[in-house]
């Protein structure tokens, strides 16, 4: 177990529809991660942007971005997570994927699709709730617009990190602030919040990518650059605001509906 784990936030812009074009992009900034990292974030959708052209985009695990990811976490000897296209049993998901340093894979498929942008149309809803284990710690794996309910969120597993890839719109940056603030004071935990810059054809994208500590306090510098932002989780830092507020005992139980 480590009570200490280093991470990046890669808060980047995304080539419309242009999985190489990405994927040539993140090679030279893979190249410039800092030494001792253990868990990169990429953005939702990293690859292609926030797109429904499924039949265009889609890969399936065994395709280009997800042998990418692979090959990044075993040369680098660290996780990589990402969001992409997935087409699988002639359905297709926007799954989040966190590839460990061995290689190995899990996954997450974004349970709330976007209504406003018809992503339920295209894409089908997870039905799964997974806590991802790495280094002794438990990370909870959200996309984008899982952040606005609570429920799906919630801390009945004593996880340690909750985190969100995103794509998320300037004109509601200020939703995104305060909602990963909500999250982490509610559940007592790290919160943290991967978005991009530029734009794309539907909307423009501001950044504010983030780390909010289980006090609600942000960790970094929020910024609408692009940039690499790094920071040192620490578990002993749960530990004692878990024993001195003591919120989570007394939490309501609940049965989700699928």
């Amino acid at each position: 177990m480590s009570k200490k784990i280093n991470i990046a936030i890669v808060q980047t812009s995304i080539k419309w529809e242009d999985t190489q074009g990405n994927l040539d992009k993140y090679n030279n900034i893979i190249n410039s991660i800092n030494p001792g990292v253990d868990i990169i974030f990429f953005p939702e959708m990293f690859n292609t942007g926030f797109s429904m052209n499924v039949k265009k985009i889609a890969e399936t695990m065994d395709g280009n971005t997800v042998s990418w990811l692979r090959q990044v976490a075993l040369t680098k000897k660290l996780s990589v997570v990402a969001s992409l296209a997935i087409e699988e049993n002639k359905n297709f998901y926007n799954r989040l994927v966190w590839v460990f340093s061995n290689g190995e894979i899990t996954f997450y498929d974004k349970r709330h699709t976007f209504t406003l942008a018809g992503e339920g149309k295209v894409y089908t809803k997870g039905k799964t709730k997974r806590i991802i284990k790495y280094k002794g710690w438990k990370f909870l794996p959200q996309i984008c617009y899982d952040l606005r309910f609570p429920v799906w969120s919630r801390n009945d597993s004593g996880y340690d990190v909750l985190f969100y890839l995103a794509n998320w719109p300037t004109p509601r940056i200020s939703h995104w602030k305060n909602l990963l603030i909500s999250r982490a004071i509610e559940n007592l935990s790290y919160c943290i919040g991967v978005n991009i810059v530029g734009s794309d054809p539907e909307n423009k994208y501001n950044g504010y990518s983030c780390i909010i500590d289980p006090y609600g306090k942000n960790c970094v510098e929020m910024t609408e650059d692009e940039t690499i932002i790094y920071y040192q989780l620490n578990k002993s830092k749960i530990i004692d605001i878990r024993d001195s507020l003591n919120f989570l005992n007394d939490k309501d139980d609940f049965t989700l509906k699928f």
